[in-house]
């Protein structure tokens, strides 16, 4: 037995690909861009492997305005000015807001897995948005002829054909990306808006089988966007109850950025049940201090106290660039952070006697 890592997702894209992107103007759908996205991806996935990585992404180099609206970004019934998020540093994000019926996905996820596989050498993840963030695409005034029950309805498909296609296609795991957690606790402090969104997750996972859902994951963070966050405020105890509720068996918990790490193992301890693998996040991307394995090292200890073995596994915080402007990490700098979660698992493996 050894202890398990993964990345989460997003790796800041190459100088080239940036600039070849802005002189045209944010189209990246532009066929001259094309074989600069595949260099992208290609090499992410070289570098990946050559630190050693068990498990790689693509870096969401093709996902690129960000990590929530891949799916229906350039549909024509979708507007800009949807649901915002305010981030501590002063900046927001808008989600997409639906303007009419139907709702559909335009791209999938599994076309980027694809793409990965030709580079890779070892198992790729793909990470998903949670049915419950793409939920808040729908506008606060219901749409005529188009009520959310029937929204809903269309969301839960959308998101299931994407999840199976990824997990038919090979993905060693399908990771739901489910930021909005603990962004929920801050905007509903009632816990309702939280609830909802259990229970959307959970409709959505009753629709794979026992075996599918091994493969499922699901990873929380307070946010990470030009190193600021949108609810690092609210107390990990008002989600982790709620969130390993969900009937899935991963799940990638940001915890190095945390004021008090101990306190969040705690309440994962208490609620943590025999068939969850709890991958613990042990680089925090926000942080511009570059770690080093020995203090990896001490986070994965830390962890292996109160997590079993068995259970644990390591990863990022989040990703390190989930939208396309946000540069305030270098790609030089996540490669050498995912260098130290790697060399610092595999010496705290050696400290526990199952490397």
């Amino acid at each position: 037995m050894s202890i398990p890592t993964e990345p989460i997702g997003s790796i800041p894209r190459p100088a080239v690909l940036m600039e070849a992107v802005a002189r045209h103007g944010g189209d990246t759908e532009a066929p001259e861009l094309q074989p600069l996205f595949d260099d992208a991806v290609r090499d992410t996935i070289a570098r990946l492997e050559s630190l050693g990585c068990p498990v790689v992404t693509d870096g969401e180099q093709r996902k690129y305005h960000n990590f929530i609206d891949y799916c229906v970004h350039g549909l024509p019934n979708i507007a800009p000015d949807g649901f915002k998020i305010p981030f501590v540093a002063g900046h927001t994000r808008r989600l997409p807001r639906l303007t009419r019926a139907p709702f559909r996905y335009c791209k999938r996820a599994d076309i980027f897995l694809e793409v990965a596989q030709r580079y890779a050498s070892v198992p790729v993840k793909q990470a998903v948005i949670s049915p419950s963030a793409l939920s808040l695409v729908y506008p606060e005034e219901p749409i005529d002829d188009y009520p959310r029950e029937r929204f809903i309805e269309d969301l839960l498909t959308e998101h299931m054909l994407e999840v199976r296609a990824c997990l038919q296609k090979g993905s060693h795991a399908v990771q739901l990306d489910f930021t909005e957690g603990r962004l929920a606790v801050k905007l509903d402090p009632s816990g309702a808006l939280l609830a909802s969104f259990i229970d959307l997750n959970n409709l959505a996972l009753d629709r794979f089988t026992t075996d599918e859902r091994k493969r499922i994951g699901v990873h929380t963070c307070p946010g990470g966007d030009r190193d600021s966050t949108h609810s690092a405020d609210v107390d990990y105890a008002e989600l982790l109850p709620s969130l390993l509720q969900l009937n899935l068996t991963s799940y990638y918990i940001s915890l190095a950025g945390e004021a008090d790490p101990r306190r969040v193992l705690h309440t994962i301890r208490k609620h943590l049940q025999p068939h969850q693998r709890i991958f613990v996040g042990v680089i925090s991307p926000t942080d511009p201090r570059l770690e080093t394995p020995d203090e990896v090292r001490d986070r994965v200890l830390e962890a292996a106290e109160f997590i079993p073995l068995a259970q644990l596994g390591t990863t990022d915080d989040c990703g390190f660039s989930p939208f396309s402007d946000d540069t305030s990490t270098t790609r030089e700098t996540a490669f050498a952070k995912i260098s130290a979660r790697i060399r610092g698992t595999a010496l705290a493996a050696q400290r526990l006697g199952v490397a």
